[in-house]
This record gives structure tokens, sequence and C-alpha cells, in this order.
């Protein structure tokens, strides 16, 4: 099993080297990734290469038996080029191109960019094609992240204009397609179509569901790149890797594009971070690690894993005693089979000088260490378990063109593509099931229950593959405003297709603002709450669970259910409170005997083919059955 550091010896002394890796030795490491951030280092003047210092790190590192993970070096270019290649900035909504001194600041468009990127990736792979410690090449550093999915430059309007008349080839096809005749907007030739930059009221919503296609491509093409590169020199038995990041769906980037041409996926895992009163809820976290599986719906690694306080400029909460070894349990129940933390040490200067390692800059073991060395420990004792494959019969399914409709138009203030899926998912996750999070361009049909939240975009072919589902035994769950529009982001004109299926019709519908919250019950007085939206639904043919309690609105059903042959579907008119998102996922595990298992809350149960992995997420001693689980302690129990 690969467990081991990020390490960056060029941030230290020289002779600080061997010390630092008898002491990542002793933690019980065998991997350190490194070099992700050294493209100066390795080119200090244009065109003049040398990798003498890695080669010295290298040499080093095989003294001691330690493999290495090598990242090309493109997330963050050297000033040199930043003052000889202005355009290869990219630039934001108001037309202003980012400053040197961040990261991820190129633009993915730029061709010269792209040209220094196949130089400086070119030269590193063909120095090291022979080198047998590197067992894996990560490329660049979470592509995408921090606001870098988006630039406005003239290399992304023409590339924009380009992507456009590829896809539609006639513009009079994209005036259809956009609705352009409304506020006169027609366009007599491709590049007469803006980029979305701030403009009075809004833009069309078909246009920006395309510049969000656009940049996604953007982003895989300059991956691929990278990886076409990599694939020609690295041996067989390489990795290529690409470490993704959190609040993945916050950005106009499809990450199984990318997956589908790894070999591994990677994951930065950081369960809370700067800023922030307190972590992310296990659930959430949870939720992120079944996507990153999914991607592949194969094991993952992770390649920063948080220990310690994190923040910029503003430090965020600090991992209780165990906790963050408790967030490392947690990934590995959940399908990662080889960790790395972030980082070896804190660094004392730089943007990320509060971001804490396992060392910080007095240098001294402690805590932090004590618990990476003993999850170490666990590890090797338990490996076996980790690298067996998680079976789910519950899928939770999500598309990144749904994502970014519902980025252009929200439709409620309180409206978050993130939250409403984790509500969704945490009614599985409340009841202890194992659940899959994959694109709905996935196949689906070897599970008994999908859910789809938030699924505004829903074509024939997607309808009729959940009705084919349905049909077979399944039980699909659809979340409120689910298949009113098409893949252009138009509202569907005339019967909805997916509503005669569910056996409904959508008469009303209320946009819910931030602290507005509307009562629902059953006729056998079970009550819950809906937030952020609602659909006052009739039924055809379907059957009412809930109905909504208000004087004017009492005759609407709020969630319902329809049976279609062996399966069923439901539809929830509104954002679910968690008790009945939990009732309505118990409901639909029983008929399709899935093992549920009620456990105090703040108790995770994972399951795998060997082995049962207990996580408490509490500050409290909680039980499972007579087992005692402390303070964030983590117990496998062999099956």
């Amino acid at each position: 099993m690969i467990l081991g550091v990020d390490y960056y010896p060029e941030h230290w002394s020289e002779d600080m080297l061997e010390e630092d890796i008898d002491r990542i030795c002793k933690l019980g490491a065998n991997t350190v990734r490194i070099g992700e951030f050294a493209w100066h280092l390795m080119e200090k003047n244009e065109g003049e290469f040398d990798f003498s210092y890695f080669d010295k790190v290298i040499v080093a590192l095989k003294k001691k038996n330690l493999k290495v993970i090598f990242g090309t070096p493109t997330a963050t270019f050297p000033a040199w080029v930043a003052k000889k290649y202005s355009g290869i900035i990219a630039e934001n909504e108001s037309g202003n191109p980012h400053a040197f001194g961040g990261r991820r600041l190129y633009c993915y468009n730029s061709e010269k960019y792209r040209e220094l990127t196949v130089k400086i990736v070119t030269q590193l792979l063909s120095h090291y094609e022979k080198e047998e410690a590197i067992i894996a090449w990560q490329i660049d550093n979470e592509l995408g992240h921090e606001g870098s999915d988006q630039c406005y430059c003239p290399n992304c309007e023409k590339g924009f204009h380009m992507f456009l008349k590829k896809k539609y080839q006639d513009v009079d096809d994209l005036n259809k397609a956009y609705g352009t005749i409304f506020w006169g907007q027609t366009y007599n030739a491709f590049d007469e179509v803006p980029v979305p930059k701030p403009t009075i009221t809004s833009h069309n919503p078909s246009l920006l569901l395309d510049w969000a296609r656009f940049r996604s491509a953007s982003i895989n093409d300059y991956a691929k790149l990278q990886i076409d590169i990599v694939n020609k020199f690295k041996r067989d038995e390489q990795k290529v890797i690409h470490n993704l990041f959190g609040g993945f769906f916050d950005r106009a980037y499809d990450q199984n594009v990318l997956a589908d041409h790894l070999d591994v996926v990677a994951y930065d895992n950081y369960p809370v971070w700067g800023g922030l009163e307190k972590p992310l809820q296990p659930a959430h976290i949870a939720m992120t690690l079944d996507y990153i599986r999914g991607l592949k719906k194969s094991n993952f690694w992770i390649v920063e894993e948080l220990m310690g306080a994190q923040g910029h400029t503003v430090i965020g909460y600090l991992p209780r005693p165990n906790q963050a070894k408790l967030w490392s349990h947690q990934a590995m129940a959940r399908g990662c089979e080889a960790l790395l933390y972030f980082r070896w040490r804190g660094m004392t200067k730089g943007a990320e000088q509060f971001c804490q390692g396992i060392l910080d800059s007095d240098n001294l073991e402690n805590e932090k260490y004590r618990e990476v060395e003993a999850f170490f420990e666990d590890m090797k004792r338990d490996e076996a378990h980790y690298q067996t494959p998680i079976k789910a019969d519950v899928a939770v399914l999500y598309d990144y063109d749904n994502r970014w409709s519902w980025s252009a138009q929200p439709q409620s203030h309180a409206f978050d593509f993130t939250e409403e899926f984790v509500k969704l998912y945490k009614g599985f996750y409340s009841l202890n099931v194992m659940t899959d999070v994959i694109s709905v361009n996935k196949d689906f049909d070897d599970y008994k229950i999908i859910v789809l939240p938030a699924m505004q975009i829903v074509d024939e072919s997607l309808r009729l593959k959940v009705e084919a589902f349905v049909k077979k035994g399944g039980i699909a769950i659809f979340g409120y405003r689910s298949g009113i529009k098409d893949k252009e982001n138009n509202l569907y004109f005339g019967e909805n297709a997916l509503q005669k299926m569910c056996g409904i019709t959508i008469e009303k519908y209320e946009s819910l603002g931030k602290n507005q919250v509307v009562f629902i019950e059953t006729g056998h007085g079970e009550k819950g709450e809906i937030t952020v939206w609602r659909d006052m639904i009739k039924t055809t043919s379907a059957r009412v669970l809930f109905s909504y309690t208000d004087k004017f609105y009492s005759e609407y059903a709020a969630v319902v259910e329809k049976v279609i042959e062996k399966g069923s579907i439901y539809y929830l008119g509104g954002s679910l409170d968690d008790n009945t998102m939990k009732m309505l996922a118990s409901k639909a595990c029983q008929k399709q005997e899935i093992e549920v298992l009620e456990l105090t809350e703040g108790l995770e149960l994972v399951s795998r083919s060997s082995a049962k992995i207990l996580l408490n997420h509490t500050e409290a001693v909680l039980k499972y059955r007579e087992i005692e689980i402390a303070p964030y302690e983590v117990k496998l129990i062999e099956i």
C-alpha cells in the first residue's frame, strides 16, 4: 500500500535532506510526492533545462527505499514566463489579466502556454524515462480550482466561437437553439456571440450552458495534452494521475472526461479549510469520497490529506485530537487505497505558511506526527481489507449540464446545488447504506435504487433509460424541478413527458426564501418540512405520500409515488428535511430488501466485503452493540 507525505525539499536547506528522509521513513511512509511547483528549478531561463536538483533528491530517496510520485510543474509558471509572454495569463470577467503572484494563472486556450507546457513536460518525462523510483506521474495540480476554470481573454473568445461553430455549424441553428429572437439578440455570425462578461440583467441561459461546456472542454483538452506526453514516455507499470479537489460541483469542469484518460483518480481531501468554523458534515465528506470513487467506479488515491489547521489568509478549525486520523480512515473505508499527507512540514514563508503540515515550523515531532504514525501502522495491519471493491445497491446520479443550468438560473436565493445533493444522499448515508455517486452517463442498471437530485434537464433518452430501470423493478427518486428543461437549457413546451411518467402535473410552483419553511404531512399524521422550493403537485396516476398543510395549498401533494410495472418512482416537490428524507430512503430500501442500520447520530458504519469499519465523528463515547467507540476513534470488525 502506498503511504506517504507531500515533500518539498526545495523549500528547505539542502543539509536538511538526509535528516528529513530519515524522519519520513521513521514515520512509516514508503512514498513521497514532489515537484509540482518547481518549474523555475527545472528551467531557470527559457530553454535551459536542469533537473540536477531533483536527481540528487531522488538518489537520496532511493537509498532509503522511498518511492516517488512526481508532479508536472505547470500549475505555477516562472516569473520569466509572465514577463515574456503576458498573453498567456487568464483574464477576469472585467477583461483584466490576473497579476503574477498567485497560482493557476494561465489560460488553457493560450497556444503559447500549451507550447511551453509541451516543452517542460517532454523534457521532464524524457529525463526520468528510466527512473524506476517514480511510480506515478501527476499532471499539473488541481485543474480548474480557485476560479481558474474561468477566463475571458481573446484566446478564449476565439476558442468559444470555434466551439460554437463546430457544435452548430450554421449560426441559424444556434439562434434557434438559444431563442435569440427574444430581446432581439439574433446573430448573423458566430463571432457576434459574446463571452458572458457582466451585462445588465443577465445573459441567455443557453449561452451560459454552452460557455460552461466550453470551459470544461478547455480544461480537459489541456489535461489530455499532458497525459499524451506522459503516456509516450512512461513505463507500463507507472500510473498517470491527477489530484482533483473538493467543491467540484462549483466549477465549470466535468471531471468524468479527465478521469477516462487517467490510470487512477486522485483526490485532495480537506474536510475543513481556512475560515470554516467547523468541518463539513460527515455525510458531505462521505459523498465527496463516493463521488471520487464513482469517476472510474474503482478505488482511488488521496495525494493530499489534511493534517492540522489550514488557511492562506484566514485560518480555520483545528481538528480535534484523532479527528484528522478519523478522516483518513473514512477515506480508506470508502475506497481510498493509497494516501499521502499534506504536507511533511508546514512552510515558514509564502502564501501557505499558515497551512500546517505533519510537522510545524518548530520542526518537533508532535501529536499530529504520532497520529500519522498510528494511521500508517493501522493501514499496514489492515491493508487487505482496503483493497477490496465496494458494492453499492444505491446510486445518486448527477449531471454537469444540470449543475451548470442551475448556476445560470438558481431560481431561489436558498438554492445551493451541493447542499441539495447532500440532502438526498444523506437519507441513505444516515441508514449506513453503501452508495455510489456517479454521472447519469454511466450505466445504472445494476443498482436497486437511483436518486436524481436537482435534475431539471432530462432529455428523452435519459427519461426512457430511467423508465426501463423502473419497469424492471428499480426505484427512482426525483428531486423537485426535475425534467422541466431540455439539453439547450430551455423549458419544454406542452405536455411534460417526465411528469406524465411520474403520474403528476405541476400546476403551480413557488420559490422559498432562505428562512422560509412550509409544512407537509401524510394522511396518517406524520409531519415534515420543505424549504428552498415547492412544486404544487396534482396526481393523475400517482399516490400521494405527503401534502401541504397551509391554508391555500392543502389540496396539492408535496411527495408522491408512482408504481410502474415491477418498480416505482418517487417525486419530491421540494427540499425535504433530514428526517423525512431518511424515512423515504428507509421505505425505498425496505421495498428493495436493502439492509439498513440506524445508529446513534455521528456513528458511521462502512461495509466492505471482509470487514465493517465503525467511525465515531463525535466528541462523545458511542456504542455499537456492546462495543464502545471513543471520540474520533475507528474500529475495524472483521467479518
